[in-house]
């Protein structure tokens, strides 16, 4: 068994898996006991899996554990707390852009990395960058509008 030393919400941490092609997913969820990040489809379709890394948005069922080592991984628990969201997790809240909320995490992740991008992204920049992230509740123009507000272009 191998020893991966990652750097998770920024914390240095090891994670042991028997083969260097693990989804990072799987040691997030089952090593780290991160469940922000879900399983989803498998196949980097459907986005539910999206993690940051350097601050990119990533789809973590298809990234390799071996491919994350020295890199800087954020999943949804280090973006904010319940007592204090980030700004784009507050937006999300303010516009109830969750119905099921699984894909949730996917779409905030996304939304974080355009953001660190584009701090004012047009309408069709955030359509763009949400364009992998599936939602099968039909949330699409809440998160829309979520992104507005998260990026200040949009007012109570």
């Amino acid at each position: 068994m191998a020893r991966y030393q990652l750097s998770v919400n920024g914390a240095d941490t090891a994670v042991e898996a028997w083969d260097p092609d693990m989804p990072l997913l799987y040691a997030l969820r089952n090593n780290l006991g991160l469940h922000g990040a879900k399983f989803g489809c498998g196949l980097g379709q459907c986005g539910a899996c999206t993690v940051l890394l350097d601050n990119i948005p990533v789809r973590s069922c298809l990234l390799k554990i071996s491919d994350a080592v020295g890199r800087h991984v954020t999943t949804a628990e280090g973006l904010g707390s319940p007592d204090q969201p980030h700004p784009v997790q507050a937006a999300f809240i303010v516009e109830q852009a969750a119905q099921c909320g699984y894909c949730t995490n996917g779409m905030v992740m996304s939304v974080v990395g355009l953001l660190s991008q584009t701090p004012k992204p047009t309408r069709e920049q955030a359509k763009g960058a949400l364009a992998g992230n599936l939602c099968r509740c039909g949330s699409h123009d809440r998160v829309l509008k979520a992104v507005e507000r998260a990026s200040g272009q949009r007012r109570a």
